[in-house]
Order: C-alpha cells, then structure tokens, then sequence
C-alpha cells in the first residue's frame, strides 16, 4: 500500500478542503485575464524579492455569551468578544508595528449599556440577529481594525493580509493570502496545472467574480507534503489596480514568500502559516489577556447588574 503523509495536522481538519471538488457554481471565474486560457503554465517569477514586507493579521475570541433581560422581561442574546489586530515588519529584522486590542458587547438590544469591570470594558456594538450573526458581527469588526492598522504601514513593498481579502481591498501593496481551500474555482484540467507546481511557481492571474470581485493566483511553498496541493496557498489582489500591477505583486509574493515558509516541526500548519503570521497570531493572543480571568470579571460583574 502506497500512503503519504500530509504535513498539516490534522486537529487543524484539512488544508486542501474541497481542492478536488468541483468547480463553485456560484463563482464566475475568468481564467484569460493574465495569459489566454490556451497559454497558461506555470509561471517562473524573475521579480527582485520584496525589501521590507508588513504581515497583518487578528486574532478574537468570544468571551461568554450573556443574555439580556429588558424591562419587559424579554430576553435579548449577546456576546462578549475581544479581537485585536496587529502589523510585523520584515526588512532584515522582524519588528511589531501598531497592535491595537478591543472588546465588544454585540447584541440587538437597543438600550445595552457597557460592562464594565476592573479587568476590562465591554463596549457596546448594535448587531442584529441570533448568536451566528453576532460572531459574524464580532468577525467584521476584526477585519476593520485589520484595516485601520494596515493603513497605518509605511515603506513596506509588499503587505501580506492573512486571509481573504474581502472588506479589506484599497490598500496599496496588499495581498490576501489564503491558507486553506474550502472551494476550488479552476477547471479540473487548470487544477491539474496548480498540482504541478514547483515551490515559488504560480499560477497566471484569474479573475474571480461571486459577491465580491479580485483577482487571484495559486503559489506553491516549499516544505508540503502528502497531497498534491500541499504548499498550495492562494492569493488575491484588488482588481482596480489592475492586471499588470497585480501581476508585479503576484511575482513578487512567490519571490519572497517562500523564504517564510514554516517547517512541520515548529508550526502544526507548516508551509502555509508562515512565520511572521504565526508569530504575530502568538503576540495578538497573549494581548487578548487571561480567558478565565475575563469570564470570572464577567461573572462578577453580572452578580451585580
């Protein structure tokens, strides 16, 4: 019996979650935008590597759920979350740039007012829905605090922003680097093309269109093994830059990228959860501050209310 062994852990499910799975019905996908359909192969950037490179990222956490009783009696549910959001410098030297930590009361009750407790201050954030829409909420205010500090880079040639870059297009220099595949948008015989990948290839620029609109490309990092995507990571781009400066970042990530590229026996995600990011991610989680010190002011402070 031949096996490999794929070299994501497994607590962490699948990197290559739907990677052989048909083409997502709901995306329309252009595959010309770079080089025709008919062309394309796999691309050997020849880009310089970028000299200083900012990595985004957040991390949250749901504190405790809590409901809220109205004056009628009425119960409302609610969240307490804190989230953060921080930036890491690579240019010869790693370095923390802005790290900002807030928490949120989310709930649909109008007149909430914040908890307030000697470990911390909920604020309060309106959000509609049950408790799936609230964590969708506490998700969203995330990605706009990883949005106000990656406005705050400066002199970076190429910003990494973990994760899809839904709500987080108009930064320049920005790329969203996708570490895990739940969908697939190419063709089966363009996937084939993306397992054939040699370490610091892409694939050509493709344009995807589903609720949103980017342009993106698959890029392999050295170190996967086991299944014929691993190392596969995507990346995205904001289409209104263009295809030719897309293409430029595009060579530049699989030029510099790689160089990141975790290893099995320091990262239970290695290739794709690159250094910095998983640095960054320990920096971020430790500032969220003690997760049972926060439940029991929580508690504390509901005894009282």
């Amino acid at each position: 019996m031949r096996f490999a062994v794929e070299s994501w852990a497994p607590e962490y499910g699948s990197a290559m979650e739907g990677a052989a799975e048909e083409v997502d019905p709901t995306a329309n996908v252009e595959p010309g935008i770079e080089v025709a359909e008919t062309d394309w192969a796999p691309c050997n950037p020849l880009a310089e590597p970028a000299a200083c490179i900012a990595f985004v990222d957040g991390v949250r956490r749901v504190d405790a759920q809590v409901w809220i009783t109205e004056e009628s009696g009425e119960t409302r549910p609610g969240l307490c979350a804190t989230y953060a959001a921080g930036v890491l410098r690579c240019d010869g030297r790693a370095e923390l740039g802005d790290l900002r930590v807030s928490r949120g009361l989310f709930t649909p009750y109008g007149r909430a007012q914040p908890i307030v407790t000697r470990n911390g201050t909920w604020e309060v954030r309106p959000s509609a829905g049950g408790i799936a829409e609230l964590d969708g909420a506490v998700g969203e205010r995330m990605r706009a605090l990883e949005v106000d500090v990656s406005r705050t880079v400066t002199g970076a040639d190429l910003i990494v922003l973990d994760g899809l870059l839904w709500g987080r297009t108009g930064i320049p220099d920005a790329i969203g680097y996708v570490k895990t595949h739940h969908t697939t948008y190419l063709r089966p015989d363009l996937n084939q093309l993306v397992a054939r990948l040699e370490p610091g290839q892409r694939t050509p620029l493709f344009l995807v269109k589903t609720a949103w609109t980017r342009l993106s490309w698959y890029m392999r990092l050295p170190g996967g093994s086991g299944h014929p995507w691993a190392g596969i990571v995507r990346c995205e781009a904001d289409p209104d830059i263009g295809v030719a400066a897309a293409a430029a970042l595009a060579d530049r990530a699989a030029v510099t990228l790689p160089r990141y590229a975790s290893a099995t026996h320091k990262d239970a995600r290695a290739p794709q959860n690159l250094y910095p990011i998983g640095g960054l991610e320990r920096e971020l989680r430790h500032r969220l501050g003690d997760a049972m010190v926060l439940y029991r002011a929580l508690l504390r402070a509901a005894r009282i209310a």
